[in-house]
C-alpha cells in the first residue's frame, strides 16, 4: 500500500476508524500511524479520539484501534 490508496480510501469515507483501516489495508495499527502522521503533517488528516480516553463504558480501557478517528479534512485533491 502506498499513501496515495490511504489518501483515497480516506476521501471515500472521510472519517474512519484505526481499526477500520487496519482491516481493509491488513497492515500493522503502527505502520498505519506512520502514514496517517504524513498526511496529518500537510494538513489533510486530523485525528481525533471517540469519546477521548473513556468512551463511557465502566471499564475505562477501551481498545486505542477502535477509539482512534481519522478524519479526511481537505476536499477536492
Amino acid at each position: 500500500m502506498i499513501l496515495s490508496d490511504l489518501r483515497q480510501y480516506l476521501q471515500d469515507h472521510q472519517r474512519v476508524s484505526l481499526n477500520d483501516l487496519v482491516l481493509h489495508f491488513q497492515i500493522e495499527a503502527d505502520a498505519l500511524r506512520g502514514m496517517l502522521a504524513k498526511w496529518i503533517t500537510k494538513g489533510k488528516v486530523r485525528k481525533q479520539m471517540s469519546g477521548g480516553e473513556n468512551c463511557g463504558g465502566s471499564c475505562c480501557k477501551c481498545d486505542p484501534l477502535l477509539t482512534e478517528i481519522y478524519e479526511w479534512v481537505e476536499q477536492g485533491e
